[in-house]
This record gives structure tokens, C-alpha cells and sequence, in this order.
């Protein structure tokens, strides 16, 4: 009798057992994602990344992650590996408090910034970079939100990343630089312009009624963007419902245009943003509009014809910022996610202060001349000048970064 239940118990183990292993097959043959033994063994040794970070090459990094090695390295050395190394992965079965086991991680501190780093500058999807940095999907999707948010609190305390309006005599200098080449825009100090970013559709009504800009007729989060005349973003309002008019999201801009600017000093904007008003009169400047009324005086309406020439000349400088963001941060050229609303801010904030990082430490001048050539290189000029005419699709298939470590893998 005992051995007869014995028998019994082992073939209903054996039978669950075998019904595990062929659910388990029919799964895989469906399986979308990446698991262990298909990737690389060990995340440390020899993969893509590793190469790449050991030959310590400016244009490797820049190409990949917007950065050359003495940035990436101030980087870490400011605040990232620090919070890397003593700071526990959130995940549900992990307890917030616990000491952090930093020899049992797939990647150390250089490795986990390498990693957000390629995703921001990027449009790959998360499969690339599971073959990238020999992580399983679920590592990538973990470390990424990790280290989106320690490399902010990073940015933060880094004085060239830093995000200010001016003060004092800084007015005057960054005016002087508008006027060596704008001679009649005494008192221009910047440009200030919005950003529409794709965003993901929402199942919420309300979000999706929030996101939607009817202009457009898509959706969007919009962001307003100052820039002063040194290339530096000096103020931003970020991660704003894309129905909203660019003049709503700049309010706080116009605070500091009200109560922090020196009367005599503007920025120079579009049409879009209110001139006239008690709030802002005098601060903001833009190209006429079609059907202007000009002074009949012959000396007068060539001043203005003049003004306006210079003030439109000069506003394209808020482009080439904006697409500077575009171009060297591919995240912002592909949906960014709709339920996640303060890991999208986070994304952002980074995007910007990186921008100003690179801006204070490789200068204006050298980015425009070493930094531009390698990132619009062949096919990639097509997507800094016209990446907003093409499909998501074509923006991925056209990345720098994936296209990068496909050519190391096939050399």
C-alpha cells in the first residue's frame, strides 16, 4: 500500500514537473524579450560596453553618449559612483534599507552611467542594450529608472550643470556678445522658444484630452526653454500637457523676466509669446508680424526694417539650441512614456542639465565644431535636420549609437 501511494506521488510530481517544462517551451516559442543564455555570460568581461569604455576614445564616447572621457569621468567622481555604490536598487523583494551588495551587481558605477547614458542619447529600444551590456531586460528596465535618478541628484549638486537665470553684470556681458554680431539689439541677453516632445496616448481620457495639441494633432509634452546668449539654458519649464499655449507654460519665465531683470534687457522670442503685457513689457522681443504698420518716415522704417532683420537673425540661435537638444538626446525624438510622469520629468531635467555640462565644459565653439561634425556624420545629418518629417521607425533605424556598436561587432 505504501509503496502503491509512493509510486503515485512521484508520477503526479513527475507529470507536474513535465507540464512546467512544456508550458515553459510554448512560452519560448513566443517569447519576445532576451533571457540569459542567449546573451553574453558574464556583463563584466568583453562585452560591447566594455570595449568601448576600455579604449577610452573622445569620439567613442561622444558618439555614443553625447559626453568625452574627462566629462563622463567628472561624472562619476562627483556624485554618481558614490550614490551607485551605496545606495540599495529599489525592487519589491529587497527591503529600501538594506545595505547594498555591490560585488553581486551586473554592472559597476562607470557601467551603470555608460548605461543611462546610451539611453538617453539614443532611440534603440531596450533589446539593444540588453545585447549592449549583457543584462536581462528586466536589469536594463531597472537599472535605467536607478540611474535616471541618481545621476540627477548628481547634476544637482554640479556647479557646471547647473540651471540659473543671470545676475548682476552677466546682463551686460552676454549682452556685448549679442551685439558683436546684432549691433542695433542693445540689450538682448538671450532666446527663449518651446519644444513639443512625442509622448505615448493614455487610456486615461483626461490625460489623453491634456496631451493632445489640436495644432498639431498629435500628442505632446511641451516645455519652454531660455537660452542665454553664451549657448547656457538659463531657465525651463519642463514635462507640461502638450494642449497647453506656449505662453501658459512660460509663466514662470516671465516671473523671473518681472522681478530678476534689469529694465533695458530681453529675450528675443516668436510671435507666439505676449510683448505687451504689464507682466513682461519690455523683456520680450520678436519679429513682426505679417501686416505690421510701419512709420512712414523713410529713417524710421528702415530702423525697423533693420531691427526686425537682426531680431529674426538672432532668434534662429533658439533652433539651433533646440535642435542641439534633439539631435544629441535621441530620447526626445521618440514617445516618451505617459504613465511614468515624474520618470519622464527626471529624463528631462537630466537631458538639460547635461546640456549646459557639456556647454560650460567643452564650450560653444568646440562643440559646434568637433562635437556637431561626428554626431551629423553620413545618414546622421538627415536626422538632426529633419528628424520631426520622419517615422519613429526610420529615427531607429537611422540611430548613431546602435549603428556604432553594430560596426564594432562586425569589424
Amino acid at each position: 500500500m505504501f509503496t502503491t501511494a509512493l509510486l503515485g506521488a512521484a508520477f503526479l510530481c513527475y507529470g507536474a514537473e513535465e507540464s512546467r517544462r512544456l508550458h515553459a517551451e510554448r512560452r519560448a516559442e513566443h517569447r519576445l524579450y532576451l533571457t540569459r543564455p542567449e546573451i553574453m555570460r558574464n556583463p563584466r568581461e568583453n562585452t560591447p560596453w566594455q570595449v568601448l569604455y576600455h579604449s577610452q576614445s573622445d569620439r567613442a564616447f561622444i558618439i555614443t553618449m553625447g559626453l568625452d572621457v574627462p566629462s563622463f569621468d567628472l561624472i562619476l567622481e562627483a556624485g554618481f559612483q558614490r550614490r551607485w555604490d551605496s545606495l540599495p536598487i529599489p525592487r519589491r523583494d529587497v527591503n529600501s534599507c538594506a545595505k547594498p551588495r555591490i560585488f553581486r551587481r551586473s554592472l559597476d558605477a562607470a557601467g551603470g552611467l555608460g548605461l543611462v547614458l546610451h539611453f538617453l542619447n539614443s532611440t534603440m529600444l531596450e533589446t539593444s542594450l540588453v545585447q549592449i551590456f549583457a543584462l536581462v531586460p528586466s536589469t536594463v528596465s531597472r537599472y535605467i529608472s536607478f540611474s535616471l535618478s541618481i545621476l540627477l541628484l548628481t547634476l544637482r549638486e554640479m556647479h557646471h550643470a547647473r540651471i540659473r537665470w543671470l545676475e548682476g553684470d552677466e546682463f551686460e556681458q552676454r549682452c556685448d556678445l549679442v551685439c558683436k554680431r546684432h549691433p542695433v539689439l542693445t540689450g538682448a541677453f538671450g532666446i527663449m522658444d518651446g519644444l513639443n516632445l512625442p509622448v505615448q496616448t493614455s487610456s486615461d481620457q483626461h490625460i489623453e484630452n491634456a496631451t493632445f495639441n489640436g495644432w498639431l494633432h498629435d500628442h505632446f509634452v511641451k516645455c519652454v526653454i531660455a537660452f542665454c546668449s553664451q549657448g547656457e539654458i538659463i531657465g525651463c519649464r519642463l514635462n507640461c500637457p502638450g494642449s497647453w499655449h506656449d505662453s501658459r507654460v512660460a509663466f514662470p519665465i516671465y516671473e523671473k523676466l518681472r522681478t530678476s531683470t534689469p529694465e533695458g534687457y530681453y529675450l528675443v522670442t516668436d510671435t507666439a509669446f505676449p510683448r505687451g503685457t504689464q507682466q513682461t513689457a519690455g523683456h520680450i522681443k520678436a519679429p513682426m508680424k505679417d501686416g505690421t504698420r510701419l512709420p512712414l518716415n523713410p529713417r524710421l522704417h528702415s530702423e525697423a526694417m533693420i531691427f526686425d532683420r537682426q531680431l529674426l537673425s538672432f532668434r534662429q540661435a533658439a533652433e539651433w539650441g533646440m535642435g542641439a537638444l534633439q539631435g544629441s538626446f535621441g530620447r526626445l525624438r521618440v514617445p516618451l512614456p505617459i504613465n511614468y510622469e515624474d520618470h519622464r520629468g527626471d529624463l528631462l531635467e537630466n537631458c538639460m542639465r547635461l546640456f549646459n555640462l557639456r556647454t560650460r565644459l567643452v564650450g560653444y565653439n568646440q562643440i559646434r565644431s568637433v562635437y556637431l561634425p561626428i554626431w551629423k556624420e553620413g545618414e546622421y545629418d538627415r536626422v538632426w535636420n529633419s528628424f520631426e518629417d520622419m517615422l519613429f521607425k526610420d529615427q531607429r533605424k537611422s540611430d548613431r549609437v546602435s549603428r556604432f556598436h553594430l560596426a564594432i561587432e562586425y569589424e
